[in-house]
């Protein structure tokens, strides 16, 4: 363990890591029983509230800010050692009110870390009193600009709300500038948030800041981001952009952003989400360079934090219970807009290939787990279940159906808490689909989807000619391999050679040769024969039958690619009803005016099929590339200890 590690463990065992309670009371001061049950109160009320009633309390409570850097989290902050300076990050700083619902009353699982939020809507007024040289950045709207921002600073953010591309509030060297400061005094921000279901800020006198407006259905949105120099160039240049690029995918998809501002912070905490702010980390190099993956990092963090403003902040779930509920929603949608930032974008999550190792791993559990018994979490709640929507999109309803189903989903249920059941009712309700097969192999299930073509034949109409068909078996019949047996028995000399008289008229007549009688009874059948019979004899049509199993157990549609060959292809898309009678192994028919040279199994990599190997028909084999390597003895410690002089 590294000396950083070590002390992380200590501060980690020695922070409480919650609200301490210190007395509750009535709206006269009274003292209020109540309870603390691990991460939940209960306050017990002198009599039963009744539906449309209210009751004031008040709470006394204290938090204690953790320092990211040895108790890590979803809030916390970070000390720059080059200034002294530190960034604060809150969350989940305050007592929330508990989630009640007709479908599972009080939601008070205790919170373990995983399993996040389950919270109730309401109206904030917040005031936030910081040192009078720091900048914050929170939920709602800045209810008191002249007071807290400088002349020069509302000027600037006036100008950013019709600006076409980011404008600096506070500039790098304004910032930098500020960090020599010693505060004066102090001062209060006034927030005010309607309609929300959390609170966060963020304060600091080493922000730069920068904003946007935005115009989302006729209301302005501003976008705006806070970060250090030790951020830059990265933040400025990617930041507000992205955060822009998913007001517009996310609102197209789902429902208009309703909220007034949309905030990225860069602090301690890696990527988190709250109502109209979030929180994410990735900084370039101290010499301004950085990586693609720290670039596309950035992105992609800033893409998927905005994005829960939709999944679950307005689409209300139980995060406690269900995970996939809103990460996987957005994790999938996070997956459309990095698509459309910028061609070839290197999205992790999504695509269905990306998907095989995990559904084939042991690890694997439903996706319709309890959050905080998930094993492998990202992968289970995020990537999976992005991946099931992306396949439902492109393969089983088709982007029209699909878009309409799940925007109706999302409007149907934002400011409402839904459950998984009342997804899945709306997608088949809007869509007119029934997926129950759908939701049991991905949500229910842990198989994978393995098809496999294992046969190909083709049946030819006999035009029941002799003169055609025959020729046609005698030549099939010659050209069939000789046996080893046959091959050797024949230069022995045979006993009909010796005897000419034992051979006779069989003995120099082919059944395959043809006849008179042959052709006459071929005639009179013709004249039997209706006009449309005798169309039927000569088509050129062929029937194939294409043998599929399914190895892996998730029943899926079958994506047949067809080469012919004249070298034509034709894609055939078989709904996954096919498998509603036998869900291992079915045939398809397949009627063609052209011989089929190959048949192919998702040739497009649409349904995370695992085993590529048996998806073509005559299988292919596979080619790999064996790297030789030297061989290169280690040194042993005379060796080393020579080497080094000793």
């Amino acid at each position: 363990m590294s000396f950083e590690g070590f002390r992380a463990l200590l501060a980690g065992a020695e922070f409480d890591g919650s609200v301490a309670v210190a007395a509750v009371r009535d709206a006269r001061g009274q003292p209020l029983p109540h309870a603390v049950v691990r991460s939940t109160m209960r306050v017990d009320l002198p009599q039963p509230l009744a539906s449309g009633e209210s009751f004031v309390f008040q709470v006394d409570w204290s938090f204690r800010i953790n320092d990211h850097h040895y108790v890590g989290g979803r809030t916390g902050c970070e000390r720059f050692e080059s200034d002294g300076n530190w960034i604060y990050e809150l969350a989940q700083w305050f007592p929330r009110m508990v989630a009640y619902t007709d479908t599972h009353g009080w939601q008070h699982e205790p919170y373990l870390g995983r399993g996040e939020f389950t919270l109730e809507f309401g109206d904030y007024l917040v005031r936030i009193t910081v040192p009078d040289d720091h900048v914050v950045a929170s939920t709602g709207r800045l209810q008191n600009p002249e007071e807290v921002l400088t002349e020069t600073q509302r000027t600037r953010l006036a100008e950013a709300e019709s600006a076409e591309k980011p404008r600096f509030v506070i500039t790098p060297e304004e910032a930098r500038a500020s960090e020599k400061n010693t505060p004066q005094g102090k001062k209060t921000w006034i927030f005010f948030a309607e309609n929300v279901r959390d609170f966060a800020f963020a304060s600091s006198r080493k922000f730069i800041w920068d904003a946007q407006g935005h115009r989302v259905d006729d209301r302005l949105v501003m976008a705006m981001s806070f970060y250090p120099n030790e951020g830059e160039p990265l933040w400025s240049r990617y930041s507000t952009h992205a955060i822009i690029h998913t007001l517009d995918v996310y609102s197209r998809m789902t429902f208009p952003y309703p909220y007034p501002v949309a905030i990225s912070v860069n602090g301690p905490v890696g990527g988190m989400e709250y109502p109209m702010i979030c929180f994410n980390g990735p900084r370039p190099e101290k010499d301004g360079t950085y990586s693609d993956r720290t670039k596309y990092g950035l992105i992609t963090v800033v893409i998927h934090e905005v994005g829960h403003n939709w999944f679950p902040m307005v689409v209300n779930s139980d995060e406690r219970r269900w995970t996939w509920l809103d990460e996987g929603f957005n994790t999938f949608l996070q997956f459309l807009a990095e698509q459309e930032w910028e061609e070839r974008y290197p999205s992790r999550r999504g695509e269905p290939r990306d998907i095989v190792d995990f559904m084939t791993s042991s690890e694997q559990r439903p996706i319709m787990t309890q959050s905080d018994s998930l094993v492998q979490f990202h992968a289970n709640a995020y990537s999976k279940t992005a991946t099931a929507l992306n396949v439902l999109r492109e393969t089983v309803l088709g982007r029209e159906l699909f878009d309409f189903a799940f925007r109706e989903y999302a409007r149907r249920w934002q400011f409402r808490r839904p459950d998984p059941a009342d997804f899945f009712r709306t997608i088949e309700d809007a869509s007119g689909v029934d997926l129950d097969w759908y939701w049991r192999g991905w949500f229910y299930g842990t198989e994978h989807c393995d098809l496999a073509i294992r046969d190909l034949r083709r049946y030819v109409v006999d035009t029941l000619d002799p003169d055609v068909e025959k020729p046609r078996r005698k030549a099939e019949r010659d050209a069939e391999p000789t046996s080893l047996t046959r091959e050797r028995n024949e230069p022995i000399e045979k006993r009909a050679q010796r005897f000419p008289e034992l051979r006779d008229f069989y003995n120099s007549f082919d059944q395959l040769d043809v006849t008179e009688a042959d052709r006459k009874e071929f005639r009179e059948l013709i004249e039997r024969l209706s006009e449309e019979d005798r169309k039927l004899l000569a088509t050129k049509l062929e029937l194939w039958v294409v043998d599929i199993e399914n190895v892996g157990g998730l029943v899926m549609p079958v994506i047949l690619d067809i080469e012919h060959a004249d070298d034509t292809r034709r894609e055939l898309r078989i709904p996954a009803d096919i498998w509603r009678r036998d869900d291992r192994r079915v045939r398809k028919l397949i009627i063609s005016d052209r011989e089929i040279r190959s048949v192919t199994l998702d040739s497009r990599l649409e349904t995370a099929d695992a085993d590529l190997a048996n998806n073509r028909y005559p299988p292919k084999p596979e080619t790999s590339r064996l790297r030789l390597t030297e061989e290169k003895k280690p040194k042993n410690a005379m060796q080393e200890a020579a080497g080094s002089g000793k």
